[in-house]
C-alpha cells in the first residue's frame, strides 16, 4: 500500500512539471527551463517500482510527450554550447565551459574500459567506431578520441547539417581530430553513404536522443541488425524506474538479431541504463575471412552510465556498488 501511495505521489508530480514544462515559450536554456528538468530528474531519480505499462493511456501519453520534450531540450542545450565553444579559436581548449564536461570525462572512460574488454583477446582497440545521432556537441566522440582510443577512426552521423556543421567546426583546428572524426549528413535509415557501409564498423553507438519514441527506435534497431556486420557490437541507452520518464525504455526482445550481453540499471545520479549487444553472425554466411568482428564472450566487470545534461554526476566514487547489472 505504502508503495502505491509513491507511485501515485511521484505520477502526480511528474505531471505537474509536465504542465509547467508544456507552458514554456520555448526549450531552450535558460532559468526557468534549467529549473524544471533539474526538478524533473531529481523527482524521477529515487528507485521506484513503477511499471510504466499498468498506468492509464492519460498517463502514458504524458510520458511520450514529456520524453520528447526532454529530447528537444537537450538538443537545444547541446546546440547552446556548441555555439559557445565554436566562438573560441581553438574550441577543444574550453570544453570545461560545458557545465558537465567532466561528466563526460568519466562516462568516456567508463565506455573505453567495457571496449578494452571487449577487445583485449587481439590487441588491439577498434579501428571505425560509427556514432548516429551525434549532434551539435559530440563529447563522447571527441573525448573517446582525444584520450582514449587515439588510433580510431570516428564516423559521426546526423541529419541534421547545422549539427553537423557546428560539431566539425569543433574539431576543425584540432590537427589529430579533424583527420580522425568524420560528419556524416545522413539519415541513417538510408544505410550513410552506401549499402555496405555500416558492416565497416566495429562499434556502433546509438545516442539517446534518436529515435525518442520507441517504435522509432526499433525500427533503427531493425535496421542496424540487417546491415552491421556479423560480431559487431551494438551499445544504446535505456531507462528504468521512474527515468522511463525521461527516456524510452528499450527492452531485451527488441534487439531482434542482435545477443544482448548486459544490461545496466544504475540507481543513482545517472539517467540512463545502458543495453550492450552484438549483432549476431548470418548462419548462411559464416565465412568472414580474418574479420576480427569474431569476438570472445564478453566479460564485463565495469559499467557504462550516460550522464543527464541536467543534474551532477555524483556516480562514481562506487559506481559497482550502485549499479544493477543484468548479465545474459
Amino acid at each position: 500500500m505504502e508503495s502505491l501511495q509513491k507511485e501515485i505521489v511521484l505520477v502526480e508530480k511528474v505531471c505537474e512539471i509536465y504542465r509547467k514544462i508544456s507552458k514554456l515559450d520555448n526549450l531552450k536554456p535558460s532559468k526557468d527551463v534549467d529549473s524544471l528538468f533539474t526538478v524533473l530528474v531529481r523527482t524521477c531519480i529515487p528507485p521506484s517500482s513503477i511499471n510504466i505499462s499498468t498506468l492509464p493511456a492519460n498517463i502514458q501519453e504524458i510520458r511520450s510527450n514529456l520524453i520528447r520534450l526532454c529530447g528537444e531540450a537537450e538538443g537545444h542545450l547541446e546546440a547552446h554550447f556548441s555555439t559557445i565553444l565554436g566562438s573560441f579559436p581553438n574550441p577543444l581548449h574550453h570544453l570545461k565551459e560545458f557545465p558537465y564536461y567532466s561528466s563526460y570525462l568519466k562516462l568516456s572512460r567508463l565506455e573505453f574500459d567495457i571496449l578494452t574488454e571487449h577487445y583485449s583477446a587481439f590487441g588491439e582497440a577498434p579501428k571505425r567506431l560509427a556514432f548516429v545521432g551525434s549532434g551539435p556537441l559530440p563529447l563522447t566522440s571527441i573525448v573517446l578520441a582525444s584520450y582514449h582510443l587515439k588510433d580510431t577512426i570516428f564516423h559521426n552521423c546526423d541529419i541534421d547539417s547545422s549539427a553537423n556543421s557546428m560539431a566539425s567546426h569543433l574539431v576543425s583546428t584540432d590537427s589529430d581530430l579533424s583527420q580522425r572524426m568524420v560528419f556524416h549528413i545522413a539519415n541513417i535509415m538510408d544505410v550513410m553513404l552506401r549499402p555496405d557501409e555500416l558492416k565497416e564498423y566495429d562499434v556502433i553507438f546509438l545516442a539517446a536522443l534518436l529515435g525518442m519514441d520507441i517504435d522509432e527506435k526499433v525500427k533503427v534497431i531493425d535496421h542496424l541488425a540487417k546491415y552491421m556486420a556479423p560480431g559487431a557490437l551494438l551499445m544504446l541507452r535505456s531507462a528504468h524506474g521512474a527515468r522511463v520518464f525521461l527516456y524510452p525504455v528499450v527492452e531485451a526482445q527488441q534487439l531482434q538479431g542482435f545477443e544482448v550481453l548486459s544490461v545496466f540499471h544504475p540507481n543513482d545520479d545517472v539517467i540512463n541504463s545502458v543495453v550492450i549487444s552484438r549483432k549476431i553472425a548470418d548462419p548462411c554466411n559464416n565465412d568472414h575471412g580474418d574479420n576480427h568482428h569474431h569476438h570472445h564472450e564478453l566479460g564485463i566487470e565495469s559499467v557504462m552510465p550516460l550522464s543527464c545534461k541536467y543534474c551532477e554526476f555524483q556516480a562514481f566514487n562506487n559506481p559497482l556498488g550502485q549499479i544493477k547489472m543484468i548479465d545474459y
